[in-house]
C-alpha cells in the first residue's frame, strides 16, 4: 500500500481521470504518437491496479507500448481494427459476462502485437483491482490467455506472483459456475493442499494442462499449473525489450527486484478547449490592432487613400490675387508689413547697412479683423508662393506625424523661395509646454522651433502666423529670432468702418441716400467680417422684398438682425404678456435717455429677437477707448431700469423673470468695478478670480461692494421712474402699438406728440409699391 500510494505521488499531475477502454485500445492499434499529449497540461492518471509483492516478480508497463508500438510491428487491417472495437464495446457494457471477455482476449491474442497484450493484462489486473469477484477470474482460459500476454510482454518473472494472487483472490471471494456462461468444465479450484486425484480431474476436463505438469507437480494449483505450463513454452522464446519505466523499479519496490505494475489513463478535462480559444482570441485581437496601426501610419505617410493629390496642403496657394488695396481699416498693420514686401521683393536692400530682416512676423487680434487678408496681401504685393496652414493640420494621432509635416512643409516653401508661410491659428501648435506633458506631445512645436531658427540670412522664406490668443504661447516660440514682430490688428475705430464698408458696397447696387458715415457710426464694435456680413444681409433682405436698390432700411434690418437676432413675429403673445414686455422695454429706455452718463439711446422694441422678448439697443456716438466710472453706474441703472419699471407698475409680487440677462450683466460690470478696475472703497487693487490667496474677510468685502453697487443701481433707477411714472405709461401702450421705436419717435411719445399710426404707416407702404409698377 505504500508503494501504491508514493507511485501515485510521484506521477499524478492532476485530479485522477476515469478509464476510457476504447480509446487505449484504439491508439493502440492505430499508432497514434502522443508526443503533442505528453507536452500538453492535460493530466495524467495513473493506478496501482495490481502489485505482487513476491520479490523479483516486477512487472513493469512500458511507456512506449502506451503511447506508440515500435515500427516493426505491423498494422492490423481495418476489418480486424473494426472487429475489436466491436468486442470491446460489448466486453465494456456486460462485465461480468465471460464470454465476451474471452472473446475479446482471444481476439486480441490473436493480432499478436505488443499494445494488444497490454491491454489484456490491464484489463485482467483492473478486473483483480475493482472487482475481484467477477466470474471472469474463476475462468480459466482468461486466466491463460492472461500470463501469456503476460509473457509475451517481458514480464515472465511475475508469473507465479500472477498466480498466486489468483489463488488467494478465489480464496476469498469463493467459487462460481463457470460452465453456464462459458460453455466449459471449470477446473476445480482448491487451495494450496490440493489432491493429486483432483488435480487429475481439471487436466481431464482442460487437455490443454499437460499430464507432465501434473505429474510434477502434485500439490499444486490449477492456477500453478496453468502458469508452469506458460513458462515452459516460453523458455525459448523472445521477449519483448523491456519497459522504460523498469528504471523505477528498485526506487519504488520496498525490495530488490519486487515489481509493481503502472497504469496510465490520458482523457482530455472538459472545457480544456476554452483557455485554447480565449488564446487564440487574444492573440488574434493584439495581432490585428498592430497590424491595422501599422497600415494606417502606411496609409497616411504615402497618401495611397487620399482622395487628392498627396500633400496638397504643402502646394503654393493659388486663386485671386489680393494686394493692400483690399485691406481697410488696419492701415497700422499695413504699414509694418511693408518692410517685409520690400524684403521679399529686393533680400539684398536691408543688408547694406548690416541690418536684418525679422524672420516671423505674428499677427494678434480678435477674430475677424483681417489676419488672414493681411498674409495674402504681403504675398500678392511680393508677387511669391503662398504656403497656407492650419495650427490643427499638423497635429494627428500618430507619433512623429506632425514633426514629420513642418519639415515638409518648410521644405517646400525653401524649394519655392522666395516665399510666405502662413499659419493660421498658431496657439492650436504653439502652446505653452509643462513638465507634466509627454514628450511625444512637444515633437511637432519643437521641430517648428528648430525649422524657424534654422533659417540662413540669404533663405528668403518669410513666417507669417496668427492667433487670437497671444497669451497661450510659449515663449520660446516668440522670442526674437523667430518671431520677432508682433503686430497687433484691432477692431476698426469710425474711419475704418468707413473704409471697409465702401468696399464691400463697391459690388453692391446701393441708394445714393445711403451715407456709410452714418452706418459706421451705428457699428461701433463691429469687425470687418461682420460689416461684410451686414452688407450681405441687407443686400439680400433688399432682393428678398424686390427693392431695386439697396436702402438705408435694410442696412438698418441687417445691424439689428447681427446685433439683437432675428425677429420672432411668428410668436404668439397676449396683450397681458405684451404689455408687461412693454413696460420692462420702456423702463430701460428711460433710464437710459434720462441717466446721465448712460450710452444714447438707438432703438427700442417689444418684438420677441432671438431668445429675449424684447430689445433695448443703444449705441454710443463714438469708439469708447476707456469708460469712466459715472459710465459704469449708468450701465448698472439702465441694467436694473427694466425689473424697477415691472415692480412699479405691477407690485414687488408680481415681478417676472424676464430680467435675468439683465440682473446678470449689472452683477459681472459690478465685480468688474470692485475687483479688476478699484472702484470701490476697496481701492486700486487687482482681485483675480483664479487667486486662491485671498483671505475670506476680502471675499466677503468684495461681495458686499458688488452688492452695493448693483442695490444702488436699482435705488437710482427706481427714483428716476418713479418721477416718470406718467411717460413710462406713454411709452408702453405706443411700444404695444407699433412694436418698435427709434430715439425720435420715443421723444415724441414721452412729449404726448402724436405719431404715425400702424395704418398710416401700412397705406404709406401700398402706396408705394402701387406707384412702382407705374415708374417702370
Amino acid at each position: 500500500m505504500y508503494t501504491h500510494s508514493l507511485l501515485q505521488g510521484i506521477i499524478r499531475v492532476s485530479a485522477a481521470r476515469t478509464i476510457a477502454p476504447k480509446p487505449f485500445l484504439l491508439a493502440r492499434l492505430f499508432s497514434v504518437s502522443t508526443s503533442r499529449t505528453l507536452r500538453s497540461s492535460r493530466p495524467i492518471h495513473v493506478a496501482n491496479t495490481f502489485s505482487p509483492t513476491t520479490p523479483g516478480n516486477f512487472r513493469a508497463l512500458s511507456l512506449g507500448s502506451i503511447f506508440g508500438r515500435s515500427k516493426s510491428e505491423g498494422t492490423p487491417s481495418p476489418h480486424t481494427v473494426a472487429h475489436i472495437s466491436r468486442l470491446e464495446a460489448e466486453a465494456n457494457v456486460y462485465p461480468h459476462d465471460v464470454a465476451k471477455q474471452l472473446a475479446l482476449f482471444e481476439a486480441l491474442l490473436e493480432t499478436k502485437l505488443t499494445s494488444s497484450y497490454e491491454l489484456v493484462v490491464n484489463r485482467w489486473e483492473r478486473m483483480c483491482e475493482f472487482d475481484p469477484s467477477s466470474p471472469l477470474l474463476q475462468s480459466t482460459e482468461a486466466f491463460k490467455i492472461y500470463l501469456t500476454c503476460l509473457s509475451h510482454t517481458g514480464n515472465s518473472s511475475a508469473i507465479p506472483v500472477a498466480a498466486k494472487k489468483r489463488d488467494e483472490l478465489l480464496a476469498v471471494h469463493g467459487t462460481s459456475v463457470v460452465a453456464a456462461q462459458t460453455g466449459r468444465a471449470p477446473l476445480p479450484e482448491t487451495d494450496n493442499t490440493t489432491q493429486p486425484s483432483q488435480v487429475e480431474a481439471d487436466t481431464s476436463a482442460n487437455p490443454e494442462i499437460s499430464g507432465p505438469v501434473a505429474s510434477t507437480q502434485p500439490t499444486a494449483t490449477p492456477s500453478q499449473v496453468i502458469a508452469q505450463q506458460v513458462i515452459s513454452k516460453a523458455d525459448g522464446s523472445t521477449t519483448s525489450p523491456t519497459s522504460p519505466l523498469e528504471g523505477l523499479k528498485s526506487p519504488l519496490s520496498g525490495n530488490a527486484g519486487q515489481a509493481q505494475p503502472i497504469q496510465v489513463s490520458i482523457v482530455e478535462q472538459k472545457g480544456s478547449w476554452i483557455p485554447r480559444l480565449v488564446r487564440f482570441l487574444v492573440l488574434v485581437t493584439v495581432s490585428s490592432f498592430f497590424f491595422l496601426v501599422i497600415l494606417s501610419v502606411f496609409f497616411e505617410n504615402t497618401g495611397f487613400m487620399k482622395a487628392g493629390p498627396r500633400q496638397s496642403q504643402f502646394q503654393p496657394s493659388e486663386g485671386k490675387s489680393v494686394t493692400f488695396s483690399d485691406v481697410h481699416g488696419v492701415d497700422e498693420a499695413k504699414e509694418e508689413l511693408q518692410d517685409v514686401v520690400a524684403f521679399l521683393k529686393d533680400p539684398t536692400a536691408f543688408a547694406s547697412l548690416g541690418g536684418k530682416l525679422p524672420k516671423g512676423v505674428l499677427l494678434t487680434g480678435p477674430p475677424g479683423t483681417g489676419k488672414t487678408l493681411l498674409a495674402r496681401a504681403v504675398a500678392g504685393e511680393a508677387g511669391v508662393p503662398f504656403f497656407f496652414a492650419s495650427g490643427s493640420d499638423f497635429e494627428e494621432m500618430f507619433v512623429g506625424v506632425g514633426a514629420k509635416r513642418v519639415r515638409e512643409l518648410f521644405s517646400a516653401a525653401r524649394k519655392k523661395e522666395p516665399a510666405i508661410i502662413f499659419i493660421d491659428e498658431l496657439d492650436a501648435v504653439g502652446g505653452k509646454r509643462s513638465n507634466r506633458d509627454q514628450q511625444y506631445m512637444k515633437q511637432t512645436l519643437n521641430q517648428l522651433l528648430v525649422e524657424m531658427d534654422g533659417f540662413q540670412q540669404a533663405e528668403g522664406v518669410i513666417v507669417i502666423a496668427a492667433t487670437n490668443f497671444p497669451e497661450s504661447l510659449d515663449q520660446a516660440l516668440v522670442r526674437p529670432g523667430r518671431f520677432d514682430r508682433i503686430i497687433a490688428v484691432p477692431l476698426p475705430d469710425v474711419r475704418g468702418r468707413v473704409q471697409i464698408l465702401q468696399h464691400h458696397m463697391q459690388g453692391v447696387i446701393v441708394s445714393k441716400d445711403i451715407d456709410a458715415k452714418v452706418l459706421a457710426r451705428g457699428t461701433p464694435g463691429f469687425s470687418g467680417a461682420d460689416l461684410q456680413n451686414m452688407v450681405n444681409q441687407a443686400a439680400i433682405q433688399a432682393s428678398k422684398l424686390h427693392a431695386k436698390e439697396v436702402g438705408l432700411e435694410h442696412f438698418e434690418w441687417a445691424r439689428d438682425r447681427i446685433l439683437m437676432g432675428a425677429e420672432r413675429k411668428s410668436q404668439y403673445l397676449d396683450e397681458k404678456a405684451k404689455l408687461a414686455t412693454a413696460y420692462h422695454e420702456g423702463g430701460h429706455a428711460l433710464v437710459a435717455l434720462y441717466t446721465d452718463g448712460a450710452m444714447p439711446l438707438h432703438k427700442v422694441t417689444c418684438v420677441p429677437r432671438g431668445h429675449a422678448l424684447g430689445y433695448t439697443s443703444q449705441l454710443p456716438e463714438n469708439d469708447r477707448t476707456s469708460v469712466t466710472f459715472k459710465e459704469y453706474l449708468a450701465e448698472i441703472d439702465v441694467c436694473m431700469g427694466g425689473r424697477v419699471a415691472e415692480e412699479l407698475i405691477y407690485g414687488s409680487d408680481n415681478v417676472t423673470s424676464g430680467a435675468s440677462s439683465d440682473i446678470r450683466k449689472a452683477t459681472r460690470t459690478a465685480q468688474a468695478m470692485v475687483k479688476n478696475w478699484g472702484f470701490s472703497k476697496l481701492g486700486p487693487v487687482f482681485h483675480d478670480d483664479r487667486d486662491e490667496s485671498i483671505s475670506p474677510r476680502r471675499r466677503e468685502e468684495i461681495e458686499e461692494e458688488v452688492t452695493k453697487l448693483v442695490r444702488g443701481g436699482e435705488t437710482r433707477a427706481k427714483i428716476l421712474l418713479s418721477d416718470k411714472v406718467d411717460e413710462l405709461h406713454l411709452l408702453a401702450h405706443a411700444l404695444v402699438d407699433h412694436e418698435t421705436l427709434n430715439l425720435e419717435e420715443v421723444k415724441k411719445v414721452i412729449k404726448g406728440e402724436p405719431i404715425r399710426t400702424m395704418t398710416e404707416i401700412l397705406e404709406e407702404d401700398m402706396s408705394a409699391n402701387n406707384l412702382q409698377p407705374k415708374s417702370t
